[in-house]
């Protein structure tokens, strides 16, 4: 297959310098504009609630990414699944996806909270969150995942 060579648009700064999982709610951070794009690729934003953000997991290893069943963060109580059937970070191109409020656009900068993305993190999209991309039937998940994310954005 062809490669594919994507350039961040922004970077994170602030919110948390080190990965620890659990409590994300009301975590604050801004999300600035790359200088090789104009500020104008904000304008309308500041209409919406909530921004999805696809970043890069760039402080893990390529060589961590796995693609072997594993019990998801680590638990070792946990069923072994493959790298898509969770979200971690160790997946083969090292993409994040994120939904966080946007709370002010200013400039070239975005005020979040919620996103659980690290300090300096490359951000490689910017989308505002439409309700109507979520999905229209109910939403099923295994009962281990609620378990694990009971504390993920509790306040």
């Amino acid at each position: 297959m062809d490669g594919v060579i994507l350039s961040p648009v922004a970077r994170v700064l602030g919110g948390r310098s080190e990965m620890f999982e659990d409590n994300w709610y009301n975590t604050k951070a801004v999300i600035r504009l790359d200088d090789h794009l104009d500020a104008s690729a904000l304008q309308g934003l500041q209409e919406f609630s909530h921004l999805e953000i696809v970043f890069q997991f760039d402080r893990i290893d390529e060589a961590d990414a796995q693609g072997r069943p594993r019990p998801p963060r680590k638990n070792p109580g946990g069923p072994l699944v493959g790298v898509f059937a969770h979200r971690g970070p160790y997946r083969p191109n090292r993409l994040g996806v994120s939904v966080c409020r946007l709370m002010a656009v200013d400039g070239r900068d975005l005020y979040v909270a919620d996103l659980d993305a690290l300090d300096g993190t490359p951000v490689l999209d910017i989308k505002p969150y439409l309700v109507e991309f979520a999905p229209a039937d109910p939403v099923r998940q295994p009962a281990w995942a609620s378990r694990l994310m009971r504390e993920y954005y509790k306040a």
